[in-house]
Parts: C-alpha cells; sequence; structure tokens
C-alpha cells in the first residue's frame, strides 16, 4: 500500500504538478482551500500534508494546527514565498516537519518526503521494538508468589529508581539478566539504552576494547576506532554479566569509570572520557571470597556491591512451577500456533520433584520442548526432556506421587489439593517436624509456615460458610 500525500494550494497547476511528479510513488489527493483539506483528512488516513501558506484568504498553519490535532497527525509540509521564510519557520515551531520555498524546486520537494516518511518508519519502528522489550523484560515477567522472589522483586521496585549499582548473584538461569532488564525499566534512565556486555565471552584484550572502545591502530586488526560501550551506554544503563571473569588490569580501568571520576580513555588513546552510566553487574561466582583470595579488587567490589540482589534458585522456589509452567504453556503454544496444552499428572509430579539445576532456564527448556513433542491435547511424561525424567527426585513423602495425590482423573493443574495433600504426608512422616517436612519437600521452612497457615485459613473459611459439611482433619500442630 503506497503512502498518501494531500496538496493543498489555490494554483492549479501546481496541484497538478506535484501530483504528475508524485503520482507513480504515492496516493496523492488534492484540496483548493482549507474546508476541503479538511473534508480529505475527516474522511482518510493521510501520510503527508503539503500545504501553502497563503489559500485564497485564509492561512495555512490554521490547516497545519488543525491536522496536527488528529488522532493520528499526518506529517507537515508547507510551502511558502521566499519572503515569507519566517512565517514557515514559525510553522516548524508550531510542530510541522519542513518547508519548501517557491517556486518548487521538484527534486527538494521528492527529496523531503521521502526523508519524513523514511524518519516517521524509524519511529514506528523503535517505537515497536521498545515495546517488544518491555514487554519481555517487565518486571510483571518476572513470575512466581514464593516469598524468596518476592523479597527479590520487593528489592527490585525499591532500587530502580535510583541510581545505586546493583550487584546481582545467583546460579546460572535464575534470571539474572533479566531482573537487571526491569530495574533498568522501571529506572529514570529507561529512556536511554540498556547495554549488555558478556565478559566471560571476550579474552582481557577484547574486553577491555568492548567497554571502552579503541583508536584506529590502537592493536593488530584495529582499521577503525571503535566507540565502546560506555559511550554508547551514556545516560542510560549497562549491565556486565559475569563481571568475575574480568581481569586485574581491566578491574582497574573500570573502577575508574565508575568512580565519582567516572573517566576512561580508548586503547591506544590519550583523550579522557566520560560517561553517565548506572552499572549493573551479575556473576555466579562469590566475589567476597575472590577478594579474599586476591583475584578481585576489593574497591571496585564495594563500588559495585552498593545494593546487592541474590536471585533464588528454583529449588527453593518450587511453589512457583505451576506459575511458570502455565506462563511458558502460554507462550510456547501461541508460538508454535498450537492450541493451549496441558501437562499430565505424571508429568506434573516430574516437574515437581526435580531438582533444576538449570534453574528457569532449565525449565522454560523443558516446557518448550514438551509443546513441540506433544501431539495430543497434554504434555504426558514421555514428551519431558530426558534430562528432566532421569534427574527428578522422586523421593516425596511416603513415596506418594503426584497422581496419586489428587487422582489420575482429576484436572493436572488442580494444584491446591494436591499440594495440600503432599504437605499433610510430608508432615504426617516427619511427626509433625517442620524442618524436616520442608527438607522432604523441597521448600524452605518459612514457606511451609506459611502455607500452613494459609490452608488452615482456607480450610476455616470452609467451615464457617458450610456449618453441617463435614471437612478433613486439621493438619497436625507442626514441631518448631
Amino acid at each position: 500500500m503506497q503512502p498518501t500525500l494531500l496538496i493543498v494550494d489555490d494554483e492549479k497547476h501546481t496541484r497538478d504538478g506535484l501530483r504528475s511528479l508524485l503520482g507513480d510513488q504515492y496516493d496523492v489527493y488534492v484540496a483548493s482551500d482549507i474546508a476541503s483539506a479538511v473534508d480529505v483528512l475527516e474522511r482518510d488516513q493521510i501520510d503527508v500534508l503539503i500545504t501553502d501558506l497563503r489559500l485564497a484568504g485564509d492561512d495555512g498553519m490554521t490547516l497545519i494546527e488543525r491536522a496536527l490535532k488528529m488522532p493520528r497527525p499526518p506529517i507537515c509540509i508547507m510551502m511558502t514565498a521566499y519572503g515569507s521564510v519566517d512565517s514557515a519557520v514559525e510553522a516548524m515551531k508550531r510542530g510541522a516537519y519542513d518547508f519548501v520555498t517557491k517556486p518548487l524546486n521538484l527534486d527538494k520537494v521528492e527529496i523531503l518526503i521521502a526523508r519524513a516518511l523514511g524518519g516517521r518508519r524509524m519511529e514506528q519502528e523503535n517505537r515497536t521494538l521498545r515495546q517488544q522489550v518491555d514487554e519481555r523484560f517487565g518486571l510483571e515477567n518476572v513470575i512466581g508468589e514464593s516469598a524468596a522472589l518476592r523479597e527479590v522483586l520487593d528489592t527490585i521496585r525499591q532500587v530502580a529508581p535510583s541510581s545505586a549499582n546493583v550487584l546481582l548473584d545467583g546460579e546460572s538461569g535464575t534470571g539474572k539478566e533479566l531482573a537487571a532488564h526491569a530495574i533498568h525499566n522501571l529506572s529514570r534512565r529507561s529512556k536511554a539504552k540498556f547495554v549488555t556486555v558478556h565478559c566471560a565471552a571476550l579474552s582481557p584484550t577484547l574486553l577491555e576494547s568492548e567497554l571502552f572502545g579503541h583508536e584506529r591502530g590502537a592493536f593488530t586488526g584495529a582499521h577503525e576506532r571503535r566507540v565502546g560501550r560506555f559511550e554508547q551506554a551514556n545516560g542510560g544503563t549497562i549491565f556486565l554479566d559475569e563481571i568475575g571473569e574480568i581481569d586485574q588490569s581491566t578491574q582497574v580501568k573500570l573502577l575508574r569509570v565508575i568512580s565519582e571520576e567516572r573517566a576512561f580513555e580508548r586503547v591506544g588513546g590519550n583523550q579522557l572520557l566520560r560517561a553517565d552510566v548506572r552499572l549493573i553487574a551479575a556473576t555466579n561466582k562469590d566475589l567476597a571470597t575472590l577478594v579474599k583470595e586476591g583475584r578481585f579488587r576489593d574497591d571496585l567490589y564495594f563500588r559495585l556491591n552498593v545494593v546487592h540482589i541474590t536471585m533464588p534458585p528454583m529449588r527453593d522456589r518450587k511453589e512457583d512451577i505451576p506459575l511458570l509452567v502455565r506462563g511458558f504453556l502460554r507462550h510456547f503454544c501461541k508460538a508454535n500456533e498450537k492450541p493451549l496444552l496441558e501437562l499430565t499428572a505424571d508429568a506434573m509430579n516430574t516437574l515437581l520433584s526435580h531438582n533444576w539445576p538449570g534453574n528457569v532456564r532449565e525449565l522454560r527448556t523443558a516446557i518448550e520442548h514438551g509443546v513441540v513433542m506433544a501431539n495430543g491435547p497434554k504434555i504426558t511424561l514421555r514428551e519431558l526432556p530426558m534430562s528432566v525424567r532421569q534427574g527428578a527426585a522422586v523421593n516425596l513423602p511416603g513415596g506418594i506421587t503426584a497422581s496419586k495425590a489428587w487422582g489420575e482423573k482429576a484436572s493436572p493443574l488442580d494444584l491446591h489439593e494436591t499440594e495440600r495433600k503432599l504437605i499433610m504426608q510430608a508432615l504426617a512422616t516427619t511427626s509433625g517436624n517442620i524442618t524436616a517436612a520442608a527438607k522432604k519437600l523441597g521448600i524452605s521452612r518459612r514457606t511451609l509456615h506459611r502455607k500452613i497457615n494459609e490452608m488452615n485459613a482456607a480450610k476455616e473459611n470452609a467451615l464457617n460458610r458450610e456449618q453441617d459439611a463435614v471437612g478433613a482433619s486439621p493438619l497436625p500442630d507442626p514441631i518448631s
């Protein structure tokens, strides 16, 4: 579909000349006055409006102002006589894109329209890309209701509006990069760039060039000047993943750029550069231990560690697995053009009992594998990856499985009753010892306490609503 142009001029030869010039590339409308031009603008979607400043006693500025107030305003270009350039400049101040003087240079008009449409296209693409990034990395996509994750999310909300550096640690696959994006998107720097550097993927020489840039001829192969990631991220956020891998020399230079001085030099250069950058670093190593061993500078560690966030491993937030599964199912079923699938009882039991050494990343991959391999409306045990099936910890209390707990014919995602039965079994087999029961279930002691309180409250509410109904026996009093 061709872009649409509206040409407004009270001189017929100007309208006809522009229509003849531009008709092969654009869908061209013409009007001789403001009233007929407004009628076209309200009836059709116009991409570019080109109007004369003087229109048989009317003012083209009035038309531009009206056009710019429309729900999807066109790009506005003013045509004016040379002596009225000041009026055209005033039109640009009020929102017009540009102006051309009469007599018209037709080549210039053609180039101006193409440039204006190209700029608008780029703006739309940037908006779409930002929306996609926000949808992928927004805080709402950090899925879970466990106490461990809620604590992390509260900290992210608290620290995001500040300018403080943040150190994220945790095992591989726990979502450190997702958390970093969320911090940036909730910050005052969200409209500026978020730049990622994977430190472990580069040698010390290449990493220094990647971070700070280099001058032409700085080393073999440096044929052109390169702008580093700190320059690119100026005004925004830089995320250094696996920061524990950087060497001592790079640590010294990194310390300088994140100190009050905020200064650095490109490799092979002597010009002092500065960058206003917020730094978020991530590691799956214990930096405090590396400091004690002399492998990581203590002054850099303290600069990075203004706010410390530890991403919890999947085994400490197993109660989030059903929520994550549902989210991944929706995503991958849509991506693979399949109806929304469910998991069988045995498949869900395997996910709940697996220790997830790869954390959320491994769970995501397992669900994608299951969606791709499923031939029916449900993902069965055999359609999960072999590594998950073989690695499942099948030592649930009393040998119980999820399928036995909720019954083979029950909905595989009806997890509340399943959870209650598993907890009761665990407490029964440990004589009510909370610590031992939590260990058997693969959750924290604090989480188990909370779930017991929630279930007893739910039972009490149900009994109040149904006075004549006979409920299940209450949970045994836990032993601390």
